[in-house]
């Protein structure tokens, strides 16, 4: 029996993995990875390492085995077709007869259209028979702390999300969250609603980010539209673009708000401060 953890080189991933060798021994974790050299490290420390891609099925034949424990990561390729991708996922695992698999999902409150894909992989693992877990993952800190090169080149924080809130953690947050159900007993078709402990509005996050770099930094909402055009002129494809000015309009409806508890019951800690994160971010 391994512990399987797909997009094992992606930034949740690897998260996932490093809290995973802190309480498993490394030959019980097998990383599914596209690339050999971005997971060179983690061979070196005695991960198994399965080479697949979402995209090409016959990789994944004969990578499970029964009794495996599976985190399928949601794939990133939005123009690739990912609950195509998913399926080739959990039918290997059905196929294998693997005892869990847990899905990273997008939060149940969640109407916008990026939770179609993670709606339809639900369907379909729910539909597979196997034990399941659904890790519905609110949104991450390091979406905007990760981003911070246009809000300090303009001193404007630079949203459609008006004066909605967000209750989000850290990756890190949620990889323990993965962690505790993959090492854990009793969570089978269990399904989470993971959020941080707090939520936090985009004028207190500019007000943040003033105090910590001494600049004025202020929040400025504009309409969907126009912040749609402001990514696609900044590079983003006109989908994806389209993708996060949605999610926006569910921030300010108040989707991204909602806060269960799940997530710091399950890491067996408070979720990161979002405070925290912005110091990490300015200072890395």
């Amino acid at each position: 029996m391994s512990i399987v953890v797909t997009g094992a080189t992606g930034h949740l991933g690897r998260h996932v993995i490093e809290q995973l060798l802190e309480q498993v021994p490394a030959d019980g974790i097998t990383a599914v990875a596209r690339d050999a050299q971005k997971a060179a490290g983690l061979a070196e420390r005695g991960v198994r390492i399965a080479l697949a891609d979402y995209n090409v099925p016959a990789t994944f034949d004969a990578l499970f085995s029964a009794g495996d424990k599976v985190l399928l990561i949601s794939g990133n390729e939005f123009d690739k077709g990912r609950v195509s991708q998913h399926k080739v996922v959990i039918d290997a695992a059905e196929a294998a007869g693997v005892a869990l698999l847990a899905y990273t999902s997008a939060p149940g409150s969640l109407t916008a259209a990026l939770a179609d894909d993670h709606r339809a992989t639900e369907e379909l693992l729910l539909a597979s028979g196997l034990p399941y877990v659904l890790l519905r993952n609110g949104w991450y800190h390091e979406n905007y702390t990760e981003n911070l090169a246009p809000v300090l080149e303009h001193n404007a924080v630079v949203t459609a999300a008006g004066a909605g809130r967000v209750a989000s953690a850290s990756r890190a947050d949620f990889a323990a969250a993965a962690v505790a159900v993959l090492t854990g007993a009793g969570h089978e078709n269990k399904t989470y609603e993971l959020s941080g402990d707090e939520a936090w509005g985009f004028t207190e996050y500019a007000a943040e980010l003033s105090r910590q770099t001494g600049r004025e930094i202020e929040y400025s909402p504009v309409p969907a539209d126009t912040y749609q055009g402001i990514l696609t002129g900044a590079g983003l494809p006109e989908a994806f673009a389209a993708i996060l000015a949605g999610v926006d309009a569910s921030i300010e409806k108040g989707e991204l708000a909602v806060r269960t508890g799940d997530l710091s019951r399950l890491a067996g800690r408070p979720t990161t401060p979002l405070t925290e994160a912005i110091t990490a971010a300015l200072k890395g």
